[in-house]
């Protein structure tokens, strides 16, 4: 078993926090997203579409998307249980996860693609060949950022994780995305406190050094 891995890339980093929280351990192979290695055909032959993470297992068969690898890793150790155990917590953890993804992550994904000159031509992550940067969706990802943490720090207010008293894959997911947002400097308020508060204590944690 291998794990495909970039060192400061947000969706790598999401499954090595949940590792770190699971307390597993799986070889890496680090890709160099900056010399473009994830696009050179020995990386494409494991992951045609060119993204990390990718999981190799030992029968040869590659899992994509760290979602997926994380899904994955929770069938094969329950514990600690990061996507829940009740329908309801399981409903909960998905809900959030998908909105944060949709509404906070997509919004730095925006900003990020669509802003940094070294990705002139590289707006869309993956083997898709010459896309150009659009700006006004840069200006779009700002508007969803704002409107993002309104909602986030409003769910934030009465409970200490994303959804409730346990941290979850929510919460990793959370993480991620407002370290990521540091990148293109999209910032959270002093307003937001419970965001800030949260983002501490995430923070704090063994797992975020991962």
């Amino acid at each position: 078993m291998k794990l495909y891995d970039a060192e400061w890339a947000p969706s790598p980093r999401r499954v090595r926090i949940f590792l770190a929280e699971k307390g597993i351990e799986v070889p890496r192979e680090t890709i160099d997203l900056r010399s473009g290695e994830q696009l050179r055909d020995s990386y494409l032959e494991i992951n045609p579409r060119g993204a990390v993470p990718a999981l190799e297992l030992d029968d040869g068969q590659v899992l994509c998307e760290s979602s997926a690898i994380c899904r994955y890793f929770e069938a094969v150790q329950p514990e600690p249980p990061l996507f829940g155990t009740t329908p309801v917590e399981i409903g909960r953890i998905e809900s959030w996860t998908r909105r944060i993804e949709g509404d906070g992550y997509a919004a730095v994904a925006y900003v990020f693609r669509n802003t940094l000159p070294a990705l002139e031509g590289r707006a869309i992550v993956g083997n898709f060949g010459m896309v150009p940067q659009i700006p006004e969706l840069a200006t779009r990802g700002t508007i969803m950022w704002t409107g993002f943490l309104e909602a986030f720090d409003q769910q934030l207010a009465d409970r200490e994780w994303v959804t409730g008293e346990r941290f979850t894959f929510a919460d990793i997911t959370a993480l991620v995305t407002l370290d990521f947002a540091k990148a293109v400097k999209l910032q959270v308020p002093e307003r937001h406190a419970n965001v800030l508060r949260w983002h501490a204590a995430a923070s704090a944690r063994p797992s975020a050094a991962a």
